[in-house]
């Protein structure tokens, strides 16, 4: 009886370690299973990452491709626009041979040009030439270069400003820069008042006073006179 007694409480003390033991066991292996689902769900966010990453790239890839073309067929667009304007121009040239210009107005090439009496803002003097049915002048080629150099005693507008997009050039009757800007800009021209806010943005173009005529970006509000073009 005293053994019965004796065992009573190491039995129960054997069965409080093996439940103990169970619960830590089965504990040990509901952790492992939700490390291995976890290890699962990160595995597959990975590979899931990776494939749109993936496909980013590619769509990206894709985007630059479509971009070059669209840039490559725009360029091809622009050269086809000027080839035809200057193909025009050669036209109206041919059937204006005979006319000639209003008075006050000097004739070069196949043009009329007008050097203006006052000075005024750059598109004062877009207005001006617009009312005389004309415009400014738009250079594109040597020849309209000589015209203009022999016709500017002062300093004077031209028809090329960068107002809708800094540095992208264009003349007024919407042709794009096209000459080899080395062979009108003034030195270290256009810059755009040089950073410095004394100047202010410069996106129209002036011809200088030098023996060369050449070009400078200058703040439109700038007073200058202007030269007209037109056809006979």
């Amino acid at each position: 009886m005293w053994s019965a007694c004796h065992n009573g409480p190491r039995s129960s003390k054997r069965s409080f370690y093996l439940g103990v033991i169970l619960s830590l066991s089965l504990l040990s292996v509901f952790l492992l299973a939700g490390l291995i689902t976890l290890g699962f769900f990160y595995q597959n966010c990975v590979y899931d990452s990776a494939k749109q990453l993936s496909e980013m790239n590619n769509q990206l890839s894709s985007m630059g491709e479509e971009r070059d073309f669209l840039n490559a067929n725009l360029s091809t667009e622009r050269d086809l626009l000027t080839e035809k304007t200057k193909e025009l121009k050669r036209l109206l040239c041919l059937s204006n041979q005979n006319k000639t210009c209003p008075a006050g107005w000097s004739r070069f090439s196949c043009s009329c040009y007008l050097l203006s009496e006052r000075s005024a803002s750059w598109d004062a003097a877009r207005k001006d030439c617009r009312d005389r049915g004309a415009d400014l002048v738009v250079i594109d080629s040597p020849e309209d270069q000589t015209a203009v150099s022999n016709i500017a005693t002062a300093a004077a507008w031209i028809g090329l400003n960068d107002k809708e997009q800094e540095g992208t050039w264009k003349w007024v009757d919407g042709t794009p820069l096209t000459l080899i800007p080395a062979g009108n800009w003034a030195e270290d021209q256009p810059d755009n008042g040089g950073g410095s806010s004394y100047w202010g943005e410069e996106d129209c173009v002036h011809v200088r006073t030098d023996t060369k005529k050449t070009w400078n970006d200058r703040s439109c509000s700038t007073s200058y006179k202007w030269i007209c073009e037109k056809n006979p």
